[in-house]
């Protein structure tokens, strides 16, 4: 019986947590075990991947396949949906939109996203409430060479969030985390003073090497951000 890339898997992380293959050891080539497991070598690639991607195994062109000699902990990144955030802690989410245009990219977008000269991108503004007081200002740019149908998306009801995440993945993401002051526009929209210290996180998400979007998030005053992994 053919065996999928799931069981290779299990089978092949089965085999290193029992010490069969002690870290530092080799791992049979993919053409070798395609033949044991009696599946395709993709099937194995795929499962063979999906283990170096888990910190299981090291993988190098010519050099073969190797049981690292010490698993790596990765932490799994998922674009989090600020709707989703505020309806789990109970909260009633509104969406507002501010502001949003096409244009030439400013050169600090363009520097940031790696742009050309002259590359075209949709900025765009946006609140989120919770229970109609401010939790979260949004500053967007989507780099419409990547994504053209961004140009004509409607973020009048919902977030370029929501619509991002439903159209389009990304293999790369760079975060930034910061704390900021609020400028007279930000103490405006949060309702807080101007001077008072806020969470800022800025966000550049990639697609196969070219930034789809890059977006500056700035949340109400004593917001407390928890990661998990």
């Amino acid at each position: 019986m053919t065996a999928t890339y799931r069981e290779i898997k299990a089978d092949i992380l089965g085999r290193i947590t029992r010490g069969e293959w002690k870290p530092g050891s080799p791992i049979p080539a993919e053409r070798e075990l395609a033949e044991a497991y009696g599946s395709a070598r993709a099937t194995v690639n795929r499962a063979m991947r999906e283990l170096a991607e888990d910190g299981i195994i090291e993988r190098k062109r010519k050099a073969g396949s190797r049981v690292r000699l010490a698993p790596l902990r990765q932490a799994r990144f998922d674009i989090p949906l600020v709707r989703r955030e505020i309806e789990d802690q109970g909260a009633a989410y509104r969406y507002a939109l501010v502001q949003s245009e096409v244009g030439r990219a400013p050169d600090w977008v363009r520097a940031r996203m790696g742009l050309p000269a002259g590359a075209k991108v949709r900025h765009v503004v946006c609140l989120h409430f919770a229970d109609a007081a401010p939790y979260q200002h949004e500053d967007r740019w989507i780099n419409l060479a990547v994504l053209p149908q961004a140009r004509d998306a409607d973020f009048s009801a919902s977030g370029p969030n929501e619509w991002l995440v439903a159209h389009v993945p990304f293999t790369e993401a760079e975060i930034s985390i910061s704390a900021t002051a609020a400028d007279a526009g930000l103490a405006a929209h949060l309702a807080c003073a101007p001077g008072d210290p806020l969470l800022q996180i800025e966000r550049c998400t990639r697609w196969n090497g070219r930034a789809v979007t890059f977006v500056r998030l700035v949340h109400h005053r004593g917001h407390r951000m928890t990661a998990r992994y």
